[in-house]
C-alpha cells in the first residue's frame, strides 16, 4: 500500500495523507505529497498504458481504483526539420493535446478526483482558463460527483461548450482567472465543495509529474538537455521537477547525468515568472492587465510562483516571453511542419525555442523537448 504525508513546500509543516488539506495553515503555501517509500526497482511499473502505469509513485491506496479516462501515454514525436531550423541535435514535441478533453489537465484531474472521491467530498469546484474546467467536468462525471466551474467570459467558446456538455455547472465571470478564483473560493467556503484550484490541493501536481516520468521512460530512462514548457499556473513545471528528483533518488536515472535545463515560456502580455526570473526574485509580482490569446498562459499571479522559480534556478534554466504574433507563427509552424494540432500555448513554447536559439542559449549538442499542452481545435470558433 502506498502511504504518504503532505508537507508544506515552504515551512515543512506536515499533515497526514488522509487529511482534507488545501494550503498550509501556517504560511499559506502549497503542500507537496511525500511518499513514505520510493521503490528501487522498475518492476513496480504496471502493465497498463496510461499514467497509472506509475501508480507505485503516486498517492493511490492499496486496492483502490483510480478515476481514469485513459490519460497519459501521449506521443513523443521527433522533428528533425525543426531541430535543423533551431540548430540543435534533436527536438521532440510531447503532444499532451491527445489526452482526454484535449489537454494535459487530464493528468492532474485524474489524480485529484481520485483522492477527492476517496475523501468523500460533496462536490468539486475550480476556476479555469478553459482546459482545467473541461478536465474536471469529465473526471467529475466519471466519478459521479457534482462539479461547478468558474471561467472568464473570454474563455474559448469550444472549451466552454465542452464543460457544459460534460454536465458541469458553468459560471462565466468578467475578468481573468484570478477573478474566477475568487468566486470559486467563495463558493467552496459556503457549499463545502472541495476547491481543486491549481496548487490549492496537493494532488494535481502528482498527476502532472507523470509527464516527466513518462518522458524518461520514452527516452530509455534518460532525459533531454532542455525542456521548454508553457507556464501559466505552473503545475506541470513543478510536477516534472519533483518527478525528476524522485527518479534520481530511486536510482532510475544515471546519477552522473545532469537534469534538464527547465525553460518557462510565457506571453509578453502576461509574464510574471519571466519578470521575476529577470529580477532574480524568489516570488513573482502579479501581472497587471493580463492579455494573451493563449488563455492557459493568462495567469497573472500563480500560487506556485516560488516553486516554478526554484525549478528554473536549480536547473540553470531560463524564462522567456514572446509577443502574440510570435505565438501565432509558432503555432502554425509546429502544425504545418509536424502535423501536430498545437494549442497556442505549445506554439508559444516553440516560439521561445527560436528566441533561445537566436540568443545562443541552445547549442548544437542540445536535445530539446517542447511540451504542447493542449489541442488547437478547442481554440477555434
Amino acid at each position: 500500500m502506498n502511504s504518504w504525508t503532505l508537507e508544506c513546500s515552504a515551512c515543512r509543516h506536515t499533515e497526514p495523507g488522509d487529511a482534507l488539506a488545501t494550503v498550509c495553515p501556517s504560511c499559506g503555501q502549497p503542500y507537496l505529497v511525500r511518499l513514505a517509500e520510493l521503490p528501487a526497482s522498475r518492476d513496480v511499473l504496471r502493465d497498463r498504458w496510461d499514467m497509472w502505469r506509475y501508480a507505485a509513485l503516486l498517492p493511490l491506496c492499496d486496492g483502490e481504483t483510480p478515476v481514469s479516462l485513459g490519460e497519459g501515454a501521449t506521443p513523443l514525436l521527433e522533428s528533425p526539420e525543426l531541430a535543423r531550423a533551431l540548430g540543435v541535435a534533436r527536438l521532440w514535441i510531447k503532444d499532451e493535446g491527445l489526452n482526454p478533453t484535449g489537454s494535459f489537465k487530464a493528468r492532474g484531474m485524474s489524480a485529484a478526483v481520485t483522492r477527492a472521491k476517496a475523501l468523500g467530498v460533496p462536490g468539486l469546484v475550480v476556476p479555469t482558463a478553459g482546459n482545467a474546467g473541461a478536465a474536471l467536468a469529465a473526471y467529475g462525471a466519471a466519478a459521479r460527483m457534482p462539479v461547478r466551474v468558474y471561467a472568464p467570459d473570454t474563455t474559448p467558446r469550444g472549451i466552454l461548450a465542452t464543460i457544459r456538455t460534460l454536465g458541469a455547472d458553468l459560471h462565466t465571470v468578467p475578468g481573468h482567472i484570478g477573478d474566477a478564483g475568487a468566486k470559486a473560493r467563495a463558493f467552496a467556503a459556503e457549499s463545502g465543495y472541495f476547491d481543486v484550484s491549481t496548487l490549492r490541493e496537493p494532488y494535481r501536481i502528482e498527476g502532472k509529474k507523470t509527464m516527466g516520468l513518462e518522458l524518461a521512460e520514452q527516452l530509455g530512462w534518460r532525459l533531454p538537455s532542455v525542456i521548454v514548457y508553457p507556464t501559466g499556473g505552473g503545475t506541470g513545471m513543478i510536477g516534472m521537477w519533483k518527478g525528476f528528483a524522485e527518479l534520481r533518488e530511486m536510482g532510475w536515472l544515471d546519477p552522473a547525468a545532469p537534469l534538464p535545463r527547465m525553460v518557462t515560456a510565457q506571453a509578453e502580455g502576461c509574464a510574471p515568472i519571466v519578470r521575476a526570473f529577470a529580477e532574480h526574485a524568489d516570488r513573482a509580482r502579479p501581472w497587471e492587465n493580463p492579455t494573451t490569446h493563449a488563455s492557459g498562459l493568462r495567469v497573472p499571479g500563480p500560487l506556485g510562483d516560488r516553486l516554478i522559480l526554484r525549478a528554473l534556478y536549480e536547473s540553470k534554466g531560463a524564462a522567456v516571453a514572446v509577443p502574440e504574433t510570435a505565438i501565432r507563427e509558432g503555432t502554425a509552424r509546429v502544425a504545418r511542419t509536424t502535423g501536430i494540432d498545437a494549442a497556442p500555448e505549445g506554439g508559444c513554447a516553440f516560439a521561445v525555442c527560436q528566441v533561445l536559439a537566436a540568443r545562443s542559449i541552445l547549442s548544437a549538442a542540445d536535445e530539446v523537448v517542447v511540451y504542447n499542452t493542449g489541442s488547437g481545435v478547442a481554440y477555434r470558433e
